[in-house]
């Protein structure tokens, strides 16, 4: 592929030179030798894989993405909630890419908020603290407080990220086309779809507002419960790229020596963490996607407050019920259900073996189906099953990769808290409760409606679709058409093969008559028939073995 086969790298080659280069140096990316463009090859004579070769292909992907910058550091860490995609080794070390970045200057955040607000932060805030607190790689965090008096934290987006994000996203898909094209062991997990996917999400991520929306619809949905805290946002202070909430005063769940010192209740407070992820997967179906510690604090009087909203996931009825599924099945330990879930959830290569799955789920559940229920681990059977999906080579849907990666990030960060803590225990009574609402009068009703909207839709249109069918019979305009891919090839060499075969056997006739004019005792026309007739059969033999039919 050249370089005018590419219109948006043409714009962005000087960034789209600095990515290849660093795929080259830390050798994460060697279908890239097989690019036929002088700026890969130049490249691939100049890396340096001496000095990295003793690290591990995980920790390699790591720091190249690290050194990349924001976009690819977002990739990773997306990246590393699909490990049916990068399996359990690499996600596990993609979860590590931290996306500090140094603040914007003070000058800078007094700008963007003005951009943002039209106003001064002197003006919009009794007090603003123009040094960020903390820096992330989309935006940064200011203390503040309102003129009511109420601490606030204003989260600024850095200046000019969205424009190195969108460059970043054009140069990212155009390698995974690239990608696509030229590896075939990347190109059956869909690269371009994928990569496409991560532009998505990363593009809803610099929208604030997004955020802001999330937290809301939190508070709201856990209105009853006392015991959980969502940081408020002022809706008048917040736009696309500036994020006004209130600020939480607690101790980090991270710093469990504190909560000790403090006297909080440990296996309570995991207990009750994890219940409301729980409940806002099977009773919401809208959850919280990054549960790790540093996201989750401990408020005065134990009640657990919740940061950073911006990452989510949705569970709808249908992903809900298989889930379900699959979660009933390997409770039960009934290797057929779990494998008949399994196949529901994800997308099968042409090539797959349902025997040889159905297999490796009796060891899974062998394994883990001996387990007690209070000493059960969870990270390590969604681990296990999420590396036999990857073995088998199923895509899951982006949505189910991410649910697992919450529960097992759950489960660490509750058992960070309180070693001994259990989450197979709390989910025992949503088992109960699937199972009763699958047999519930409500949810057979509503199959009922469904299933009556579609038989009225097809008792409609059926005898209409019909009498067309039948009128074009008697009209002679009733036409069956057969597609099959590539068999006009097919098609030619067998014409070509036949051609050739009939020709050589009436040579050979020809030859075996001394049909003149002759040569000597030799049929001039029966030679040249057969060396006609030879050069065909291996002209055909090299047109199969080029197109890799035969080997």
């Amino acid at each position: 592929m050249e370089v005018k086969d590419l219109p948006k790298l043409v714009r962005n080659a000087g960034r789209f030179n600095e990515v290849v280069a660093v795929a080259l140096k830390y050798g994460i990316a060697p279908w890239l030798s097989n690019v036929q463009a002088d700026w890969v090859q130049s490249r691939l004579r100049g890396s340096d894989g001496e000095k990295l070769g003793e690290l591990s292909e995980a920790v390699r992907v790591r720091m190249a993405l690290s050194e990349l910058g924001t976009t690819f550091i977002k990739l990773g860490q997306i990246l590393s909630t699909r490990a049916d995609l990068v399996g359990p080794e690499l996600a596990a070390e993609l979860s590590e890419l931290q996306s500090s970045t140094p603040p914007d200057s003070p000058e800078q955040v007094v700008e963007t908020i003005m951009e943002e607000l039209g106003e001064h932060p002197d003006k919009l805030f009794r007090s603003f603290e123009p040094d960020a607190l903390a820096s992330a790689s989309i935006g940064q965090v200011h203390h503040a407080v309102m003129h009511d008096g109420k601490g606030v934290v204003v989260k600024v987006q850095h200046a000019g990220i969205e424009n190195r994000v969108q460059n970043d996203l054009e140069i990212l898909i155009e390698l995974a086309k690239l990608a696509e094209k030229y590896s075939a062991e990347v190109a059956q997990y869909n690269p371009v779809a994928t990569a496409i996917e991560f532009r998505d999400t990363l593009l809803h991520e610099l929208d604030f507002t997004r955020e802001q929306r999330n937290l809301t619809r939190f508070a709201a949905n856990f209105t009853e419960n006392e015991g959980v805290f969502f940081p408020t946002p002022h809706p008048d202070r917040c736009t696309k790229r500036v994020l006004t909430m209130d600020a939480l005063q607690g101790i980090s769940v991270s710093k469990r020596e504190l909560l000790l010192k403090a006297g909080f209740d440990l296996t309570d407070i995991a207990r009750r963490g994890a219940e409301m992820f729980l409940e806002m997967v099977f009773r919401d179906g809208f959850y919280h996607a990054d549960p790790h510690p540093g996201n989750l604090m401990v408020l005065q009087d134990e009640v657990i407050g919740v940061l950073d909203c911006g990452m989510v996931g949705r569970v709808d009825e249908e992903l809900r019920e298989q889930v379900e599924d699959l979660l009933i099945a390997a409770i039960d330990k009934d290797t057929d259900r779990l494998l008949d879930s399994v196949l529901q959830l994800g997308e099968l290569p042409r090539d797959f073996d349902r025997s040889r799955l159905r297999s490796d789920l009796v060891e899974f559940v062998e394994e883990y189906g001996s387990q007690p229920i209070d000493k059960f681990d969870l990270s390590g059977a969604l681990n296990g099953m999420t590396a036999i999906i990857r073995r088998h080579r199923i895509l899951l849907p982006a949505r189910v990769s991410l649910l697992i990666k919450m529960l097992v990030m759950l489960e660490g960060t509750a058992q960070q808290l309180s070693p001994t803590f259990n989450i197979v225990e709390l989910l025992e009574p949503y088992r109960r409760e699937a199972i009763k609402r699958r047999l519930s009068p409500q949810r057979l009703f509503r199959k009922l409606q469904n299933s009556h909207r579609d038989w009225s839709r097809l008792a409609e249109s059926l005898p209409a679709d019909i009498s067309d069918i039948v009128n074009r019979i008697r009209r002679g305009s009733f036409d069956v058409h057969l597609e099959h891919r590539s068999l006009g090839s097919i098609v030619n060499r067998l014409v070509l093969g036949l051609l050739a075969s009939a020709l050589f056997v009436g040579s050979t006739s020809l030859l075996s008559n001394n049909v003149k004019p002759l040569f000597g005792e030799t049929s001039i026309p029966g030679a040249a028939g057969c060396i006609v007739a030879v050069y065909l059969g291996f002209t055909l033999i090299r047109a199969i073995k080029k197109s890799g039919d035969i080997q």
